[in-house]
């Protein structure tokens, strides 16, 4: 088959399904922005496009959203024109529709499925709206509106695509029941040969400081340290789990951008904001047990979990971390907070132990729990990479059920483009 893959920052989730793809022996082409020049990568033909148009000035704040996705969604179909005129089309096509690129796709080519990836459809009641107190809603009798319109792209889309796949039960029940009966369920999928425990691991976190499992370590990562993966609850907690825990070294890995929300109001980040909170409580020898080393490659993220001692992960009701079931394969007990994505994958006291997103006080009783019981350890360990394995291997479990939706997608009734 020939298979066109819509990517805003290709490979993102087709980062194995691609390469799968092309090693079947498929015409697998990506169509992205990141690129610059036409480029192979694991058997797929990378073809860049740049994304022209201009913002309108004055814009209703509820259309910005849209407009975004509109001028991606355009842009992308000029491409789309230019590489049908060379001769190229597909009989599937797989998009990441949340940026909008593949708004237009059926319009260029009426007789390709198209296969969505379904990561959220944004729902306007609690938890998804009001979650967290402290950041209220600026007019939340209006959410609904606001989100009502954020959904188009996700409404548009579905008016024309055959079918599409999303990671966990709960970001696949969040869409309406229209659009789910389309949606298989189905994990990316973690490697775990490649992500397993090592007693070995070594942790570099300063010129003359390497940690290893001999360590009390404590881990947190979030890809940009912000409220929406609880940051802001895991700093404050910082205080007291330094002082219950003398010899521990907290290690965190995050950027100072924002990948999910608002921005923090004035000109300090978030991380930045947050450490200025909580750093009066600290001590300089407290605080010279703290290490944030920012963003880092792969390896050394993989060596964090895997001398971890206690890992935490917190997060609104929102789309769940690859890193938890990372963390999990890699052997590192969790604390976690008991929000619903969090609960699909763990089960307290079983796999790991979980804790109210808000409740600083049991954070750090349930790593104190977990740092002063080896057998708990031990077991929390063994039986979260047992369940990943089982549940979300990439070569056993993933990669055969993500193939098998992509053959299923080439037979079903074609759905055409609506006038």
């Amino acid at each position: 088959m020939k298979i066109l893959l819509i990517h805003q920052n290709f490979p993102g989730q087709y980062k194995h399904l691609a390469p799968a793809l092309a090693a079947q022996g498929h015409n697998v082409v990506a169509l992205t922005p990141k690129v610059d020049k036409p480029t192979k990568w694991m058997g797929v033909n990378v073809v860049p496009y740049k994304i022209g148009g201009k913002p309108a000035q004055g814009l209703h704040p509820w259309l910005v959203d849209f407009e975004t996705k509109l001028l991606r969604g355009h842009s992308c179909y000029v491409a789309a024109i230019q590489i049908k005129n060379q001769g190229f089309t597909p009989d599937i096509i797989l998009a990441h529709h949340g940026w909008g690129e593949s708004l237009f796709l059926k319009d260029v080519w009426p007789t390709a499925r198209i296969g969505l990836y379904c990561e959220l459809y944004h729902l306007n009641d609690y938890p998804f709206v009001g979650f967290d107190p402290e950041f209220p809603s600026r007019d939340a009798a209006q959410d609904g509106l606001r989100l009502r319109l954020k959904n188009l792209n996700n409404r548009l889309h579905f008016e024309f695509a055959e079918a599409g796949i999303s990671p966990t039960r709960f970001q696949a029940e969040t869409f309406p029941k229209a659009m789910l009966d389309r949606i298989t369920v189905s994990h990316d999928g973690i490697d775990t040969q490649a992500v397993q425990p090592n007693p070995d691991a070594k942790l570099q976190v300063g010129a003359d400081r390497v940690l290893t499992r001999d360590d009390e370590v404590i881990t947190f990562i979030n890809r940009n340290l912000e409220p929406y993966r609880g940051y802001h609850i895991f700093m404050r907690a910082l205080s007291k789990l330094l002082a219950s825990r003398p010899n521990a070294h907290v290690v965190l890995i995050g950027g100072d951008e924002v990948s999910y929300g608002a921005r923090p109001p004035g000109d300090k980040s978030w991380k930045q904001m947050y450490i200025d909170e909580v750093r009066p409580q600290i001590s300089d020898p407290d605080w010279a047990r703290v290490h944030f080393l920012g963003r880092v490659p792969y390896n050394v993220f993989l060596s964090m979990m895997q001398v971890s001692r206690a890992h935490v992960y917190l997060t609104y009701p929102f789309v769940l971390s690859w890193s938890l079931m990372e963390a999990m394969a890699a052997g590192a007990p969790i604390v976690a907070s008991s929000t619903e994505p969090v609960r699909e994958v763990l089960r307290d006291g079983e796999n790991g132990l979980l804790v109210d997103f808000f409740d600083q006080d049991a954070i750090v009783e349930r790593v104190c729990e977990i740092l002063d019981n080896p057998d708990l350890t031990t077991r929390l360990r063994a039986q979260a990479r047992e369940d990943v394995v089982a549940t979300y291997d990439l070569k056993s479990v993933c990669m055969p059920r993500q193939l098998e939706w992509v053959n299923a997608l080439a037979t079903l009734p074609l759905r055409e483009a609506l006038a």
